[in-house]
Formats: structure tokens, C-alpha cells, sequence
């Protein structure tokens, strides 16, 4: 029997949904989620609103953070590359949104991550 082989683990946030699984809490439900931010957008005509793209190994999230909260959290929004955001569940025309609740920039996760990754990267080198 061969030995199962898989990646290695890396420092991952705890308590945090996939985002292959966030059609299974039911509408409004407190989740918490994790990425790497792919997009912000702050629409003119979206009255302060702010739209975030999220990206785990399994794909992709859609975050809402309203003005208010915005204002609370704004260097996370604005500078974090790696976030984790609680929220609630909302589900529209087929497309789902957590809405933010907290938000926290968890960017200093990467560098844990190429860490550990250092080794092998030092290998490639000629």
C-alpha cells in the first residue's frame, strides 16, 4: 500500500467556512470566512457600500461591508490582503454574500505560509 501523499498543512484561520460549502448554512446564519482579496470595489452609485472578492482553495466569496461598518474596520478593508470576515448570510437571485458583521486583516498569515514554503523555494535556485 502506498503511502498517502497530500500537500502540507499551512497556517490556516480557524473556525473559518470553505467557500465551496456556503450554500449549506440557511439564510442569515453567522459564518466566518477567510481569503486572499481579489477585488474591492466602492461603486458611486452604491451609496458607500463596499464589495469585496475573497478567494480560499475553493473559490470564491462575496463580502458586503456597509459605510458604517466600513468606518469601523477601514484599514482592514483597505490594506488587507488576507481576510477573515464574520457576517450573516445572504442569499439573492442565486447568488450568495456574507454580510459583514467584522472584519480582520489576517495578512501577516502569508508570511507564515511562505515560511514554510522557504525550504523548497531555496531548492530551486540554480
Amino acid at each position: 500500500m502506498e503511502p498517502v501523499t497530500r500537500p502540507p498543512d499551512w497556517p490556516r484561520p480557524p473556525t473559518c467556512l470553505p467557500h465551496h460549502l456556503l450554500h449549506l448554512p440557511p439564510e442569515g446564519a453567522r459564518i466566518t470566512v477567510a481569503g486572499l482579496v481579489l477585488v474591492r470595489q466602492r461603486p458611486g452609485t452604491a451609496k458607500g457600500v463596499i464589495f469585496i472578492t475573497l478567494e480560499d482553495e475553493f473559490g470564491v466569496c462575496n463580502v458586503v461591508v456597509w459605510q458604517k461598518l466600513f468606518q469601523k474596520y477601514r484599514r482592514a478593508v483597505i490594506s488587507g490582503r488576507l481576510l477573515r470576515v464574520t457576517g450573516r448570510i445572504q442569499r439573492e437571485s442565486g447568488v450568495t454574500h456574507v454580510v459583514a458583521e467584522h472584519v480582520e486583516d489576517i495578512s501577516a498569515m502569508l508570511d507564515d505560509l511562505v515560511a514554510l514554503h522557504e525550504p523548497t523555494r531555496a531548492g530551486d535556485q540554480p
